[in-house]
């Protein structure tokens, strides 16, 4: 096994952990689990039960204040997703693209405009901007 493929599985594994917990949840799991849908049909629902199950752990080890369990679990995780990297070395760029989906900083760079407004007013004229949706409602 190389350091790349021990380093996606590090990433896949602590990924995974940190969205268990957030809004991206379903969106992680679904992800996860279609990835071993496709490459060990057999373990996918398994994985779907191991990951609910790890989701509860980190939940409740959060509302008690054990820091130890999430990198505990992330680091279970990290050895599931370098089993199958080893086992199914095509599996890696379908990894890739399941991580950029749910990388959350790719979905603020993408969502971020800039926006530059510059309005000059004389006399008793008005000005109306907005970087989005604006509504007027004069009377």
């Amino acid at each position: 096994m190389g350091p790349e493929i021990a380093e996606l599985a590090r990433t896949a594994g602590t990924t995974m952990v940190t969205l268990m917990a957030g809004q991206a949840w379903e969106s992680a799991r679904e992800g996860l689990v279609s990835l071993w849908q496709r490459f060990q049909p057999d373990r996918a629902e398994a994985v779907g039960g191991e990951l609910e199950a790890t989701r509860e752990d980190l939940l409740l080890a959060q509302r008690t204040g054990d820091a130890d369990t999430e990198s505990e679990l992330a680091a279970e995780w990290q050895a599931r997703v370098r089993r199958l990297l080893v086992a199914r070395p095509e599996v890696a760029d379908e990894l890739r693209r399941i991580l950029a989906e749910l990388d959350p900083r790719s979905a603020e760079a993408q969502s971020v405009v800039e926006v530059r407004l510059r309005a000059e007013v004389s006399g008793s004229g008005r000005v109306y901007q907005a970087g989005r949706d604006q509504h007027i409602t004069e009377r």
